[in-house]
């Protein structure tokens, strides 16, 4: 057995042990088995095994690689990354439509390698939902590219990103996803958040999110991705828009 058979053997395996060990202890019937079976097939003819992995487990995965991190902590991918958005030179503007929704949002920080030392040119990718809880490409409504950017920073590591604050939105509730959560009872609610991957030669790719203090679903993500250590504190100025900061700090690849 190789070391790669080995490694599938023992995990695979535990994942499958555990599953019968829950069988026995909640004494699943046939019907509620024949039920879980027809359920996980329109999982997958639904297209929502990345939203079902990525709700309840990704997490998990995760929080164990930001151990290994020396730099900034990390956070889920979720499932609305696309790949190849619009390239802007801070400061940047996401593109957006003439009349969006939702109130103004300067996001703006530094990054820089464990020493401290700004980053020339490293790379913001960002991506959220829109003031109704909708990300472009995975919703009728917004335009493709709304509000995602591919964000250079300055000389000195510095970026700036104007767009607009999301909004919390709800996991689909007509899909196989939603309609477990609804037979479990849970809430459907993620709390607003910023996506990022923050890149530059020679380090880690950083992965994470960005919530904001106070705001609904922080203490209650159904996702259990919040971290307090990647809360912002939003400042609100007199003209309705907001502030908020953060510093990347990269490891080396």
């Amino acid at each position: 057995m190789t070391t790669a058979q080995q490694r599938t053997a023992e995990v695979v395996g535990d994942l499958i042990n555990t599953v019968n060990e829950r069988l026995v202890k909640h004494e699943v019937t046939y019907g509620e088995y024949q039920a879980a079976k027809q359920w996980l097939i329109e999982l997958g003819e639904a297209g929502e095994w990345p939203l079902f992995l990525d709700v309840f487990f990704e997490h998990t995965v995760e929080r164990m690689a930001s151990e290994r991190r020396r730099g900034s902590t990390g956070c889920i991918e979720g499932p609305y990354y696309v790949p190849g958005s619009p390239e802007l030179d801070s400061p940047a503007t996401l593109p957006r439509r003439p009349d969006e929704p939702g109130d103004g949002l300067v996001f703006s920080g530094t990054v820089r390698d464990l020493d401290g030392i700004p980053i020339p040119g490293a790379v913001v990718d960002i991506w959220h939902a829109d003031a109704n809880g909708f990300y472009s490409q995975f919703h009728p409504d917004p335009p493709k590219w709304n509000l995602r950017g591919t964000v250079r920073a300055d000389a000195e590591g510095r970026f700036e990103i104007h767009t607009v604050l999301p909004a919390p939105y709800e996991i689909p509730k007509e899909g196989p996803t939603g309609r477990m959560i609804t037979s479990a009872g849970w809430h459907h609610w993620r709390p607003a958040h910023l996506h990022m991957m923050v890149r530059a030669p020679g380090k880690q790719t950083l992965t994470s999110q960005l919530f904001f203090a106070g705001h609904e679903y922080v203490d209650d993500d159904v996702a259990g991705a919040v971290k307090p250590e990647l809360t912002l504190e939003l400042v609100r100025h007199d003209d309705g828009h907001y502030t908020a900061e953060y510093d990347f700090r990269l490891d080396p690849a």
